[in-house]
């Protein structure tokens, strides 16, 4: 009788074991930009798998602190910035929140695309010649000081054939992949991770903002056709570049809308505040009609009381943000050109980001690519409040769209965040690729 209790017992744990590991956490995505930091909470029933949509049971974001040009330069206040949006995101989810993964844009992202070709045997293509041929394209990364933050198959080849999207059981003497590695600088990581902790929460790792923007903001037609979706923020202005469905580049400039504001302030002699208010209020990167009549006032720099108000032509104003604009597109769209990257002909232009919302941008944005450009939104999350809806949080939203839906990344995120890129060729015995098996075989 004794030993049909335990044999019971053991049966029931093993059940409460597989149940518990069934369940899905909550995610939770905060996204830390210059001006604000965003959260955005998901429970496991926010996942609609049918039309691919997503519910967020809370939102949260405050003012950014201690950071600057998408670098974190005061650890305790960028902490409390941190937890502080999470906070309010958890009282408007009614949940306690544990850990967190973080979208930014700064920390020198940078992208390489590698490629690696196994030989086979005569038998059907299985999960390990897959895992065997990442192996081999990660083998040639020697990225010193820096960490993967994504390992994305761009696609699979099988004797020379391209646009294979499921190798297995197929047959052939050879099997090539080509990849793109997202890194961030291992410092930038480690300070990324001290910050979360110190505000009490765990660090789940870390996601390209563009990357992040083009999940939430993208149709999967322009992902497939090619696309390109500008995140452009507070402190940097970053590109994530979309073709045959995958992500194969992604591109950062530490320019952003604060930079617009500085050249305001300077230019008025206002205070940095006040060139924020004229900015949102009056700013445009394109002329308008009776630009140099119409007249616009600027609070004074500094604090003396005597001094009046500084008034300008709105022209000014246009004249000091317009040039701004045009060259930082200008110098992204050389530097997309200068790294190779695969931009179709008829790729697509989604603009996304906080910065993306001051008038003219647009325009701006069409003369420079010469293609058509569009403003996007978190589309994949329909439900949210008009004040969460817009640009500026199309990062937050991806992060949870990434849990949700993918990509199938070549290499766990918990593999990736766990190990740096090596400068050194990798040992396959002591490479985490190995733990990609299980994921080729659910995936894939």
């Amino acid at each position: 009788m004794a030993f049909g209790t335990k044999t019971i017992d053991r049966n029931a744990g093993r059940e409460s074991l597989k149940a518990a590991l069934g369940r899905q956490p909550l995610v939770a995505a905060v996204d830390l930009g210059a001006s604000k930091v965003s959260c955005f909470i998901m429970k496991p029933d926010g996942v609609r798998r049918a039309d691919r949509t997503l519910s967020a049971c809370g939102v949260g974001y405050v003012q950014s602190r201690g950071i600057r040009g998408g670098a974190i330069v005061n650890l305790d206040e960028a902490s409390d910035a941190i937890a502080q949006a999470v906070e309010r995101a958890e009282n408007v989810a009614g949940v306690n929140v544990q850990g967190v993964t973080v979208a930014v844009a700064g920390g020198q992202l940078r992208s390489h695309r590698i490629s690696g070709r196994v030989t086979l045997g005569a038998r059907p293509i299985s999960d390990h010649d897959l895992v065997r041929a990442i192996q081999a394209a990660l083998a040639q990364v020697k990225l010193p000081d820096r960490r993967a933050a994504h390992i994305l198959p761009i696609a699979w080849r099988v004797d020379g054939q391209s646009g294979v999207r499921d190798p297995r059981a197929m047959f052939g003497k050879s099997l090539a992949v080509e990849l793109v590695v997202v890194s961030i600088s291992e410092t930038a990581y480690q300070t990324l991770g001290a910050c979360v902790e110190r505000a009490h929460l765990q660090f789940e790792g870390v996601v390209a903002a563009p990357f992040a923007s083009a999940l939430a903001a993208l149709e999967e037609d322009e992902m497939d056709l090619g696309a390109v979706c500008i995140d452009m923020g507070g402190g940097s202005t970053s590109a994530a570049v979309f073709a045959a469905g995958s992500l194969v580049h992604v591109e950062t400039l530490p320019v952003g809308g604060q930079h617009v504001t500085a050249d305001i302030a300077r230019g008025l002699s206002t205070s940095s505040a006040g060139a924020e208010r004229i900015k949102t209020l009056h700013g445009s990167a394109i002329a308008s009609a009776n630009e140099d009549r119409e007249m616009i006032e600027a609070p004074p720099r500094g604090d003396d009381p005597g001094a009046g108000p500084v008034i300008a032509p709105r022209s000014l104003l246009k004249g000091i943000i317009a040039p701004r604009v045009e060259e930082t597109l200008e110098l992204l769209r050389d530097r997309l050109k200068a790294s190779g990257a695969p931009v179709e002909p008829g790729a697509s232009l989604v603009l996304t980001g906080g910065a993306s919302q001051l008038a003219g941008v647009r325009e701006v944005a069409v003369r420079v690519f010469d293609r058509p450009v569009r403003l996007g939104r978190p589309r994949r999350v329909p439900h949210l409040a008009d004040a969460a809806s817009g640009p500026a949080f199309c990062a937050a939203a991806g992060v949870l769209h990434r849990a949700a839906f993918g990509p199938r990344e070549a290499v766990s995120a918990r593999a990736v965040s766990g190990a740096r890129v090596r400068r050194e060729a990798l040992d396959p015995r002591a490479n985490p690729v190995v733990k990609a098996a299980a994921w080729l075989r659910e995936n894939l």
